[in-house]
């Protein structure tokens, strides 16, 4: 195992990382955050079992998936089980849930299928890209933004800041909205509400949260592209430098 310990272990190669998961008394696949990455997605498969004819048992199951996914954040700042691996978990799940959702809602709405497929698009690309692009320049995380690269970014992502949760939680409960309003049109009963039902106002309430969510993918997706970019850039001048460099010593 070549250049893997000084004062902490150091990964340099896949075969370390492999040989080091493999060999490690401590099992990071049972941190507690990472348990309830498994929850989510077992309540998320649930949620999919149940969503073509029980709507009740799926938008529970649904919407206590979408909950734990601020308590294992909470749980792995608390008890010390940050991972890249429950991170990485953590956002697969959100992409693969919401998607689900979204090809259900793609046939029960069939005029808007193309609408819901490039928020499905959108939203796998720009957090791919975003997840890419921090490792790439050796960012801890994906979550630390700083106000140069992104303004807006730096507040979505802000742990000070409740936006993140807000936003995700509206934009999750702007797509239960349409789902529900497939199943219940009974009127709320108040008269200011008029005729709308109670998943109705859901929507209306949750979509500017949900067009606010997809105008900060674009912003990720580009920021993103602009990062990849400069690092393209600066790889090809590092590497026109090193051919100078060997044309020169060819001549001496």
């Amino acid at each position: 195992m070549s250049r893997t310990r000084r004062a902490s272990i150091e990964v340099v190669n896949a075969d370390v990382a492999l040989d080091l998961a493999q060999a490690q008394s401590e099992n990071v696949y049972l941190f507690v955050p990472n348990l309830i990455g498994y929850t989510r997605i077992f309540l998320a498969g649930v949620s999919l079992h149940y969503m073509s004819f029980h709507p009740k048992y799926c938008t529970i199951a649904y919407c206590i998936s979408c909950l734990l996914d601020a308590v294992d954040g909470q749980a792995a700042r608390a008890l010390g089980q940050t991972s890249k691996f429950g991170a990485v978990l953590d956002m697969v799940t959100d992409r693969c849930t919401t998607s689900c959702l979204l090809c259900h809602l793609s046939s029960v709405y069939p005029a808007f299928a193309t609408l819901f497929q490039f928020l499905i698009t959108l939203d796998f690309s720009s957090h791919y890209i975003h997840m890419y692009s921090t490792l790439v320049t050796g960012s801890r995380s994906h979550k630390s933004i700083t106000s140069s690269v992104s303004r807006i970014l730096r507040f979505y992502y802000n742990p000070v800041s409740a936006a993140l949760f807000v936003i995700c939680a509206g934009n999750e409960l702007f797509f239960v909205a349409l789902y529900l309003m497939k199943w219940d049109t009974t009127p709320t009963g108040f008269a200011f509400l008029g005729a709308l039902s109670w998943a109705q106002v859901l929507a209306r309430v949750c979509g500017p949260i949900c067009l606010l969510k997809n105008v900060i993918n674009v912003v990720q997706l580009w920021k993103a592209s602009k990062i990849l970019v400069g690092v393209d850039l600066a790889d090809r001048a590092k590497e026109r430098e090193e051919q100078d460099r060997l044309k020169l010593a060819k001549r001496q």
